[in-house]
């Protein structure tokens, strides 16, 4: 599975800091925790169970910055089935 350009839209946006962020896309549920500057760094995608959890796959953010905060490399991995 590949993260769409729909889907990258919304993990390009700012959220709030250190947080897990859970809404419905299309089809899939989404749910993303970001890192201290509001950035998602782990999404998970597919389909909540009764309890909430995410059945479907993880993907991690690999991004690099420079000294001055520029984003020097920023993709995603997927990291398997969850």
């Amino acid at each position: 599975m590949k993260i769409g350009p729909e889907i990258m839209k919304l993990l390009a946006k700012s959220y709030a800091a250190n947080e897990m962020i859970k809404q419905r896309f299309g089809r899939y549920d989404l749910a993303f925790k970001t890192d201290e500057g509001g950035r998602p760094m782990m999404l998970f995608i597919g389909k909540a169970d009764a309890a909430g959890k995410i059945k479907g796959e993880r993907f991690t953010r690999r991004l690099l910055t420079d000294e001055t905060g520029n984003v020097i490399k920023d993709h995603w991995d997927n990291k398997g089935k969850v």
